[in-house]
Order: C-alpha cells, then sequence, then structure tokens
C-alpha cells in the first residue's frame, strides 16, 4: 500500500514538471505570434458629411485645404451631422486649413443650429437635424479603441477615395487565450481512491500544449462605480453578461441607439473659471468643504459643448491650472476631476492668480469661445495677502465678469493685518451685490450653491461681458467733397478699416455702419447689413468716391436719421465724423441733436478743416473727442490714440 502511494506520488509531481515546461514553451510560443496591431489613422476627404460614417467616436486626418466654402458645415461648436467633417474642424479652430488628425465624437441631435463665421469658414443655420457631433483635439482617451477603418453608411464609401478601407465597425476580438502551467497544489486536489489503485498515465506533451484554461475576465471598474450624475455614457458590450466578445450588437452599429449625451444647458453658455484657495492657512478641511462646492456646482450646471463649460485654478504663492475650459465636456467627468484635486499650500495670493486668469485662461487654446461671457468665481479664506484692485480692473476691461466669495472674514483684532481693506469690493465687476459672497462659517458654505448658479447664469446681467469694444454701433460719416481726391480719399477709407480693425465685430457685439457725403448724403451700409469682420472690411473697400460739396450739418442730421435711428438700445452709440474742410451749413443744431440723442461724437480734421467746428461738433470734453491731422497719410497716427480715449471713456463708467 505504501509503495503504490509513493508510486501515484512521484507520478504526479512528474505530471507536474511536464505540465510546467510545455506551459511556459507555449507562452512564449504564443506570446511570440501575438502582436498589438498598431493603429492607423484613417483619412477622409473634404466632401466627407459625419452622418455617412457609422462610428459613434472616431479619429480621421483631415487633408489640406478644407475652408473651401463649397464643403458645408451648419452651426456653430456642436454641428449637424449634415456637415463636412474636416470643415467643421476648421470651423471650430481644431485645425487650420492646412490640414491635421482629428477627435469626433457623436451627440444628440439639436432643434436649431446657428450659424455663424469663424477661422474664414461662413458655417450655415439649419432648424433641425436628428444628430449632431462635436470636433476635439486628436487626443485618445486611455482605454478607449478608436477604429483604424470607419464604416459608412452606404457601400461606396468616400472613403475609398482616400484610399481607405472600410470594413464593419467592430471591437477587437479578446485575444485567445493560452495554456496555463497547472500547480502542484491544484494536481494534489485530484481525489485518489486509495482502495483501487491505479497508476496515472502520463500525460503527452501534445495533450498538455492543447489544453485552454479560459482565465476569467476583469470586472470593469464601471460598474463598480455608483452614479451620482445625470448625464449618461456609451455602454459597452463587453460588460453585458453573455455577450460574445467577437459579434457586435445591431445597436452598436446605429448611432440613433446610442444613450444621449448632454450638450449643456443652452440658457447658462458661459465659460466659467473657478480660482480656490489653495492656501496653507485654509487647512486639509476647509480645502476639501471648497472642493464639495465645486462638485455641487458641476453637478448643478449641465456642462457640456453647447452649454457651460468650467475650468479651475487654484492659487496658494503662485498660481496653476488644474484643468481648462475644454478638459472636460460634462458634469461627471468634471466632478472625478475635482475629486482629485490635492491642496498646494502657501499664501493666498489673489491678486497674481486674478492677472493669470486675465493673462492665458480665457484664449482660444483653452477652449473659450467668442460668444460666451467670461465668468470667474474667486474664493478667499480671510483676506488676500497681496493686492487685487489693480489686477481686477484689468480682469474687467477685458471683459471678465468677476464674482468673490469671502469665508470668515477678519475679526476686529485681524484687521491690521489685511493687505488691501475692502478688497471684494475692488475686485467684482459691479458694487451693487450682485457678484458679492460673504459667508460667515465654512459649514454655511454650501448654502451659496443655488445662488451662485442661478447668478453666473443670469447672462443678462453680466455687465462685464461689455466691453469697450463689443457693445458699440459705430457710425462712419465720411467727407467725399471734391477738394478731398481719389488718393486721399482711399486713405481715408484705410483710415476707418484701421479702426474697425480694433473692435470685435457681430450682430450681438459691435456693429459697423457708413455714411458718406458731398452736398448730398448716401449710406454705404447701415448696422444691420453685415455681422462678421471680413465682411465689413470689404464692404469698406467698396466704398465708391463720390465728389462734391461739403455739407457736413446735413450730413450729421442724415446720419442721426439713417443710421443711429436704428441702433439697438443698449449699445453704446460713437460717430467718427472724418472731413478736411469748412462746412458751407451750419453744425451747431445738428451736433446739439447728436448730443442730446446720447451719441458720443469724435470729429476727425485733414489739411483745410477749421480746428472750432471740430470742437462744436464732438462730444465734450472737445480735447477727448476732437482731432486734427495736417496731412492724410498722418491719419494712421492716430488710431491707437482714438481707441484708447473710446476705452477709457468706456471704462470710467461708474460700477454700480
Amino acid at each position: 500500500m505504501r509503495t503504490v502511494v509513493l508510486t501515484m506520488k512521484a507520478s504526479v509531481i512528474e505530471m507536474f514538471l511536464v505540465l510546467l515546461v510545455t506551459g511556459v514553451h507555449s507562452n512564449k510560443e504564443t506570446s511570440k505570434k501575438i502582436k498589438r496591431p498598431k493603429f492607423t489613422v484613417p483619412q477622409i476627404n473634404c466632401d466627407v458629411k459625419a452622418g455617412k460614417i457609422i462610428n459613434p467616436e472616431f479619429i480621421v486626418k483631415c487633408p489640406a485645404g478644407c475652408q473651401d466654402p463649397k464643403f458645408h458645415v451648419y452651426g456653430t461648436d456642436v454641428y449637424a451631422s449634415y456637415s463636412s467633417v474636416c470643415g467643421a474642424a476648421v470651423h471650430s479652430g481644431v485645425l487650420d486649413n492646412s490640414g491635421g488628425k482629428i477627435l469626433v465624437r457623436k451627440v444628440a441631435g439639436l432643434s436649431g443650429y446657428k450659424g455663424s463665421y469663424s477661422n474664414g469658414v461662413q458655417s450655415l443655420s439649419l432648424p433641425r437635424w436628428r444628430e449632431s457631433f462635436i470636433v476635439l483635439e486628436s487626443k485618445p482617451k486611455k482605454g478607449v479603441t478608436y477604429p483604424s477603418a470607419l464604416t459608412y453608411s452606404s457601400s461606396k464609401s468616400p472613403a475609398a477615395q482616400a484610399g481607405e478601407t472600410t470594413k464593419a465597425y467592430q471591437r477587437p476580438p479578446i485575444p485567445a487565450t493560452t495554456a496555463q502551467p497547472v500547480t502542484l497544489m491544484q494536481l494534489l486536489a485530484v481525489t485518489v481512491d486509495v482502495a483501487t489503485p491505479t497508476i496515472l498515465p502520463r500525460p503527452s506533451p501534445s495533450a498538455a500544449s492543447t489544453t485552454s484554461i479560459r482565465r476569467p475576465e476583469p470586472v470593469g471598474h464601471r460598474s463598480q462605480e455608483m452614479d451620482l450624475w445625470s448625464t449618461t455614457t456609451y455602454t459597452s458590450s463587453q460588460n453585458r453578461p453573455g455577450a460574445d466578445p467577437g459579434r457586435v450588437p445591431k445597436e452598436e452599429l446605429s448611432t440613433q441607439s446610442l444613450e444621449p449625451v448632454s450638450l449643456g444647458d443652452p440658457n447658462c453658455k458661459i465659460d466659467l473659471s473657478f480660482l480656490i484657495d489653495g492656501s496653507t492657512s485654509i487647512g486639509k478641511r476647509r480645502f476639501r468643504i471648497q472642493k464639495q462646492l465645486l462638485a455641487g456646482v458641476a453637478q448643478a450646471l449641465d456642462i457640456g459643448p453647447a452649454g457651460p463649460l468650467m475650468g479651475v485654478v487654484q492659487y496658494g504663492d503662485n498660481p496653476a491650472t488644474h484643468f481648462n475650459l475644454k478638459t472636460h465636456m460634462n458634469s461627471r467627468d468634471l466632478k472625478t476631476a475635482i475629486e482629485k484635486i490635492t491642496q498646494r499650500g502657501g499664501l493666498s495670493n489673489v491678486g497674481r492668480a486674478i492677472s493669470f486668469v486675465t493673462r492665458n485662461f480665457f484664449s482660444k487654446a483653452n477652449g473659450n469661445r467668442s460668444s460666451a461671457p467670461n465668468v470667474v468665481v474667486v474664493m478667499v479664506d480671510g483676506w488676500p495677502t497681496d493686492k487685487v484692485e489693480e489686477a481686477s480692473r484689468l480682469a474687467r476691461e477685458s471683459g471678465i465678469n468677476i464674482f468673490f466669495i469671502t469665508i470668515e472674514g477678519a475679526a476686529e483684532n485681524e484687521k491690521q493685518y489685511v493687505v488691501e481693506p475692502n478688497f471684494a469690493n475692488k475686485a467684482v465687476c459691479r458694487t451693487n451685490g450682485f457678484y458679492s459672497f460673504h459667508v460667515q462659517s465654512w459649514f454655511g458654505l454650501h448654502k451659496t450653491l443655488q445662488p451662485l448658479v442661478k447668478r453666473v447664469c443670469d447672462t443678462d446681467r453680466l455687465a462685464c461681458s461689455k466691453t469697450c469694444l463689443n457693445s458699440a454701433d459705430i457710425g462712419f460719416v465720411i467727407d467725399g467733397s471734391s477738394s478731398v481726391g481719389t488718393g486721399n480719399f482711399r486713405t481715408v477709407l484705410q483710415f476707418v478699416t484701421n479702426l474697425t480693425k480694433e473692435f470685435e465685430i457681430s450682430d450681438t457685439d459691435t456693429r459697423v455702419g457708413a455714411v458718406q457725403y458731398t452736398y448730398e448724403q448716401r449710406l454705404e451700409f447701415g448696422f444691420d447689413q453685415y455681422s462678421s469682420k471680413p465682411d465689413i472690411l470689404n464692404a469698406i473697400k467698396r466704398v465708391g468716391y463720390w465728389s462734391g460739396g461739403t455739407s457736413t450739418g446735413a450730413a450729421i442730421n442724415f446720419a442721426l436719421e439713417q443710421l443711429f435711428k436704428k441702433s439697438k438700445p443698449n449699445k453704446r452709440k460713437l460717430m467718427i465724423l472724418i472731413t478736411d474742410g469748412r462746412s458751407y451749413d451750419d453744425v451747431r443744431i445738428p451736433a446739439m441733436a447728436a448730443h442730446l440723442k446720447g451719441v458720443i461724437t469724435y470729429a476727425i480734421g485733414v489739411a483745410w478743416a477749421a480746428q472750432e467746428e471740430l470742437e462744436v461738433i464732438a462730444t465734450h470734453p472737445a480735447r477727448d473727442h476732437s482731432f486734427f491731422v495736417d496731412e492724410f497719410d498722418n491719419l494712421y497716427q492716430y488710431v491707437p490714440r482714438i481707441i484708447q480715449n473710446i476705452c477709457t471713456e468706456f471704462n470710467s463708467q461708474p460700477r454700480n
């Protein structure tokens, strides 16, 4: 009996060694054969529309020349799938006309798409479309597999023209699992019937090498997370029980069955930066409460490309950006990123942080959208360790709406240490209380959540979005009399062009109109005729020289009636009059009428213009609104001074 048992143990050990050797050999052979396929970016032509591509998310390479207007684009930021993919990439600013790689993500359709002019591409408006897409930089997400070949909705795909092979979209198959070495304990676990001793047969090498022991697939992390957010994500078939990894369900081949991805609340389209206090004095517990408020804001705001976008900057000794506006495109991802923020420590240099945001944060490269107001919410524990007034003034003049949340201010015996008394009122956009929150205790910070969200989304009250360059109706009144001459008239038009280039032009920003006059008057174009800077500049170039007498008074009356009568109520009215001589008619009464109607008038005289007449026409004080130039060729030198005076006057308005 003892002999049989010993023989069995020897056979078992021998069998284990054989399996061990063959298993290692099999693994080595298999590892040589299995190589991860290299991802190749598919190339498409400029005329390929997103709706023709079935894949919900993909990376493609666009050729050069997609700025051509024949490649139609519909929408702004979020595009209808009827648009050219590459044309939309140029319009959005992700690519220029030289082409390159982009990441395209399909999203739900909209009830309307607004056209706009951007980066040399005029997109069109569309009332409704079943599917949309957004264009991002080609930075693949970790763990996401992008197709090397796209799936098109028709058999004759445009990709064939670009030399691309098309095939059905499917997830990469899971490689066949290899033979795993059997452990000694597994073999010894076999029940041996001592009553009927049997010599175990020696396994053949071939049998061991062909045996496949499948590893249990790891459970995805997503199933272990608690879903606290209302936004939805794409569903993977590999996470469903019983799903065949080699077969793609029909619903994954159709973009219509994807779970909807939020595009954001269009009623709260803002670009928001949170400046959070990371100074050492705040402590870990209060820093955590601060992050909880941020996470609450991220959840309350419906983050998305058609709605609010949010980034976070932490300040201490020096500010640092944790993530910018385009890093996270939904509330779920944003909240996750906020939870990972760690405290930096240091002083509480708020002024330095505001300057940093003004210079660096709201840039096109960081996702800033010209159509969305810029908002900064500054959180301060106690008081700043530097001055904020000058940095905040520059931020306001750049169009940034500054909100302040101050928590646990200085006690009476601490006020001697405050660097800048009343710092919050010196910083905020307006001092009427709308932009300020003061919280007595950190434990009451959560009460500011709802009123803060409501205020930052009230875009009609974000007064600092209006700057000297984006909130005016500018009417040029141009002398076309015989004394000017053809050559000098073109110089005057170049002067008008140089001034116009300084402003932000659109139907909602600054608008421009022009009148030419001699004895008579002619409306060259009105405020509502052109809504983009290139169109305005081209219209100025097309103005033809008229020639005749000089009736400046009649020209002012004509401009008031034909231009400024159609100005929008919320616009500053600026009249810029250029003349080279004394008027044949009276200018006093028309000039007074312009002043009474709130039209700010700048009078520029050249050569033979009468200085006293310019001062009558100009708004008070005349020294800031009238200019005399001895020669037409010197007009260009006055452009910076005129712009500076316009902005100084605008920024001197009371902040209440």
